[in-house]
């Protein structure tokens, strides 16, 4: 049996109840084996798809002098799923967000949980609000006294996944990264406030330029500009913290592997963590064709499952080798990285701390 990341000491999920804990005396979950302290006005930079693996690139160096340790992202290793548990301070297994292209049995639809829509690209309609369980995070918060803001791109803004995931907090919009940092560092100006910063560039260069080329260095500058503007512009008093929701692997051609010939299975999840309902003989077919593992998915997503997660998550699922990646029809085949498996380049990212 796979073994699933940490959500007991060093998870995302684990960063996140150590700062509940120091704003508001309480937390929902184990609080992380690292060292934080979280008081007053907290901002935690969420830098998209910078693992412990992009800093080794050489353009992060400066990043590299504020880790302060490294946390495990939850399983699947994917933006969706990270983000509703920093929303929540829940794994995925009470949260219920346990796949990037989820399996909704209540719609009887795989739906794309960042897009809102299916795997035809048609919009999917849902009460996004309704989507993560009560309290979330940012309502714990407002109810012990604490203000909780987001400042995300300004396009994000009424989306579907902006709407199921900050119910509750005040959306503050900015067009650029300069923009970002100067909205981030007025607003810690004010005690009481937690800020939750999200920087997709890295993410975004990755999976369409791949990790090599002058867009991904140019991506890891602007991660590098933004923490350096809020460690010399955001008051002494203020906790700055950053991490990501994951890590990137780079695939070539050769390596993706085009699943399109298994009619008696229903495909979801990721790449790199593939959710199988159907014919099991298909599925240790499928196994065999592509080196992986196929383990029970309620053992990889966190303690206790709900019967929500439950019903989301496949009968089994793939994990292919890390220099796989399986592409069934309705996934992505153009993309340069992936991730949402459990090798290290996927689940490892850093703790950063002023």
């Amino acid at each position: 049996m796979m073994t699933g990341p940490s959500y007991d000491g060093r998870g995302l999920v684990n960063l996140i109840a150590a700062i509940e804990q120091g704003l508001t005396g309480r937390a929902e979950s184990p609080l992380t084996e690292l060292p934080i302290t979280a008081e007053e006005t907290v901002v935690l930079v969420l830098f998209d798809g910078l693992g412990m693996a992009q800093l080794e690139h050489p353009a992060a160096e400066a990043l590299l002098t504020s880790v302060a340790g490294v946390l495990e992202a939850p399983f699947p290793t994917t933006t969706s799923v990270s983000l509703a548990t920093i929303a929540t301070g829940l794994p995925p297994s009470l949260h219920g967000q346990v796949a990037h292209l989820a399996w909704m049995e209540e719609l009887g639809l795989v739906v794309n949980t960042l897009k809102w829509v299916d795997l035809t690209g048609a919009v999917v309609r849902y009460p996004y609000a309704e989507l993560l369980p009560y309290p979330n995070l940012w309502e714990r918060l407002h109810a012990a006294g604490i203000e909780p803001i987001t400042v995300q791109p300004g396009a994000f803004v009424d989306s579907p996944l902006t709407t199921s995931l900050y119910r509750g907090t005040r959306f503050e919009g900015a067009w650029d990264a300069r923009e970002m940092v100067v909205a981030t560092t007025q607003l810690a100006e004010s005690p009481g406030r937690f800020i939750f910063l999200y920087v997709p560039q890295v993410d975004y260069a990755g999976h369409v330029y791949g990790l090599g080329g002058p867009e991904f260095t140019e991506a890891i500058e602007v991660a590098v500009g933004v923490w350096e503007g809020l460690v010399r512009g955001l008051p002494k008093e203020v906790t700055l913290l950053g991490t990501a929701d994951h890590g990137l692997s780079e695939f070539d051609e050769d390596h993706k592997l085009i699943i399109r010939d298994y009619t008696g299975l229903r495909f979801a999840g990721d790449t790199r963590g593939v959710n199988l309902w159907g014919d099991h003989g298909l599925m240790d077919r499928l196994a065999e064709e592509t080196g992986g593992v196929l383990t029970d998915p309620t053992t990889l997503i966190g303690p206790d499952p709900s019967a929500v997660a439950r019903s989301r998550v496949g009968e089994l699922v793939l994990l292919p080798p890390d220099d796989i990646a399986v592409i069934p029809k309705g996934f992505d085949r153009r993309l340069r990285c992936y991730h949402g498996g459990l090798s290290r380049a996927e689940v490892e990212i850093p703790l950063l701390m002023r």
